[in-house]
């Protein structure tokens, strides 16, 4: 079975990329899609047939790369949007043009890695995009799997950057303290679940919340963390409001990065029973502190 990954050279690309190795019984054939020379670098070691450039405007590109796969896992997206794009071109578009793609390539099943949170009719712009794009996959006229996910834990994420960058620190400042609820899920659980929803007959034309077993504040994972590496942090509350209308004076001005839809997002409440999409799935979800474990990396050494 010939798996395509779109996005391939972030953090769910090379978890997906290190587990994709398959059985004997059912090997899979995963091919790394990704959009520049950079972009290659930064992907694992693979063969030259592992690897398609491609370009999102360019539907040819996509059909040459999923010509003769079975799914597609699309990845491709942004939560913090980069100078000269928006929300509509990075996450609508990229994958309007995938589904095109993979309809007109014969691919059976379309996997979108989404957010939860995410719906068509949110006025936050990040959650409404999220929300267009998985439209998109629902009339395709592909198979699907849509696995909405929380925060996520595990090396190269940016829950994991998030983390250490905190606890280089001894005094931590935090939107509302810290006090809203996370429910991460480790980057290993999703490659699993995606790979796992890549066959035909898996979660078909289903939308799961793909969350972490337990729910805790973001200041109780980091002192977790912090508790790992023998350290005390103090945490210092930023007033979300005022910090909202510090991003939207900036934006307007003309900055990029952080912004109110991204403050939004990531201080969200995420209280969601983990069990159905783990079982549809059949994965086993990974532990809170062991997800923390793999998040700090050399610095536990």
């Amino acid at each position: 079975m010939k798996v395509v990954i779109t996005g391939a050279n972030g953090a769910v690309g090379h978890a997906i990329l290190r587990r994709g190795s398959g059985t004997r019984d059912s090997p899979i054939e995963l091919v790394a899609a990704v959009r520049s020379e950079r972009a290659v670098k930064e992907l694992p070691p693979l063969r030259e047939s592992q690897i398609a450039r491609i370009s999102y405007e360019d539907v040819s590109s996509l059909r040459a790369a999923l010509e003769g796969a079975s799914a597609v896992i699309q990845l491709a997206g942004v939560l913090v949007v980069p100078p000269g794009s928006t929300y509509e071109k990075a996450n609508v578009e990229t994958t309007r043009n995938v589904a095109e793609a993979a309809r007109n390539s014969g691919v059976e099943k379309i996997v979108y890695v989404s957010a939860i949170g995410a719906n068509a009719a949110s006025s936050n712009g990040y959650w409404r995009s999220k929300g267009q794009a998985e439209a998109l996959v629902r009339t395709s006229g592909c198979a699907y799997t849509i696995l909405r996910v929380p925060l996520l834990l595990g090396p190269r994420t940016e829950g994991a950057a998030g983390l250490q960058r905190h606890l280089r620190r001894s005094v931590v400042s935090l939107p509302g303290g810290g006090r809203n609820l996370q429910q991460p899920l480790d980057v290993d659980d999703l490659a699993c679940a995606a790979l796992r929803a890549g066959d035909p007959l898996v979660a078909r034309n289903r939308a799961l919340d793909l969350v972490g077993p337990v729910w805790l504040s973001d200041r109780e994972i980091l002192q977790r963390a912090a508790s790992q590496l023998g350290r005390a942090v103090r945490i210092r509350s930023i007033p979300v409001r005022l910090a909202r209308i510090v991003l939207a004076i900036g934006q307007r001005m003309g900055r990029t990065g952080l912004s109110p839809d991204v403050l939004e997002v990531i201080s969200a409440n995420t209280q969601l029973d983990p069990t159905p999409a783990a079982t549809a799935l059949g994965i086993r979800l990974t532990g809170l502190d062991e997800m923390i474990t793999r998040s700090l990396g050399e610095m536990r050494t």
